[in-house]
């Protein structure tokens, strides 16, 4: 793909390419960082009780809370492995910048499990 500020590699536009990437960093997300993995798993397993059972605002508040949960994750594990590139000794300001980012998934997580244990407490009703 043609890098539009530099001018440089392959020219085109190829959004199949694009999607491939994509597919190929969450695959990577899930196979290599448990964390993520996890998460995939237990999420995919309550988005197929809520499809099994029509609860179309459940479904999507599930998934909207594992998508955002998916991101904050992944861009933490990005932020912290360019951090380890660029600097391999004990920094201070790079200790700050992981910190910020794992603040930011933390949050993120805190509203995943909300939305998940308020989504198990409502299909378990059914069950009841």
């Amino acid at each position: 793909m043609r890098n539009k500020f530099l001018s440089t590699g392959q020219s085109g536009y190829h959004p199949f390419r694009k999607l491939k990437v994509c597919f190929s960093g969450l695959r990577y997300a899930v196979l290599y960082d448990f964390s993520v993995a996890y998460k995939v798993i237990l999420s995919v397993l309550i988005l197929a009780v809520c499809f099994y059972f029509r609860q179309w605002v459940d479904f999507i508040s599930v998934f909207a809370a594992t998508g955002l949960m998916l991101i904050c994750e992944m861009f933490n594990t990005t932020i912290e492995a360019l951090c380890d590139f660029v600097e391999t000794r004990q920094n201070e300001k790079i200790r700050v910048i992981k910190d910020i980012a794992a603040a930011a998934t933390g949050i993120s997580i805190l509203i995943w499990a909300v939305v998940m244990v308020s989504e198990l407490n409502h299909l378990c009703s059914f069950f009841v």
